[in-house]
């Protein structure tokens, strides 16, 4: 869903105050108790507005990403891995089907076009760990995609694992290393 049909749905602009949300009234004071002015407020809580997406829980392009394979699992590199076109450090992408990493469309838009040249449509997020799919312009939802949690579960593991290992004294729990490079 597109953000401009998100916020159709949403009813954005539409002049409309949303059902799940009543409109409020705002008092600003003058400084000595006396008010000054009134106005109402629409606080619209749902959908795309306000900052919340609905994940799809199944999708057509599945069948674009390689099976998870143990070699193909130990190919994704550590969260802080920098784009590889800008080396930016941070709000980077694992590409699903080559295990590449790019950084995303708010900083030099290389994870968007690397799937605009190779189709690789499928994308996961080292920031928060969401999974997006560029064919569908919409985000996945993992735990309703049995076929995205061995890559989702070795992200995690590698985004948190060396947390707890500080957190505890844990050495054990670090961090699987990737032997080989893309």
């Amino acid at each position: 869903m597109s953000s401009s049909s998100a916020a159709a749905a949403a009813g954005v602009g539409s002049g409309e105050p949303s059902s799940s949300s009543p409109a409020g009234k705002e008092k600003e004071e003058d400084g000595g108790g006396g008010k000054e002015w009134e106005e109402e407020v629409d606080f619209d809580l749902s959908g795309a507005a306000a900052g919340w997406v609905e994940a799809q829980t199944s999708f057509p392009h599945l069948t674009s990403m390689p099976a998870a394979g143990a070699d193909d699992l130990a190919r994704v590199r550590p969260p802080d891995s920098p784009c590889s076109r800008c080396h930016h450090p941070a709000e980077n992408w694992l590409c699903l089907i080559c295990k590449d990493i790019m950084c995303s469309r708010f900083i030099n838009k290389h994870m968007l076009y690397h799937y605009q040249e190779t189709g690789h449509c499928l994308a996961l997020s080292f920031s928060d760990l969401s999974l997006w799919c560029f064919a569908c312009d919409s985000y996945l939802d993992v735990q309703a995609i049995l076929e995205l949690r061995p890559v989702y579960e070795v992200a995690h593991l590698l985004k948190f694992a060396h947390t707890n290992a500080e957190k505890t004294g844990d050495a054990a729990t670090s961090p699987p290393v990737a032997t080989s490079t893309p």
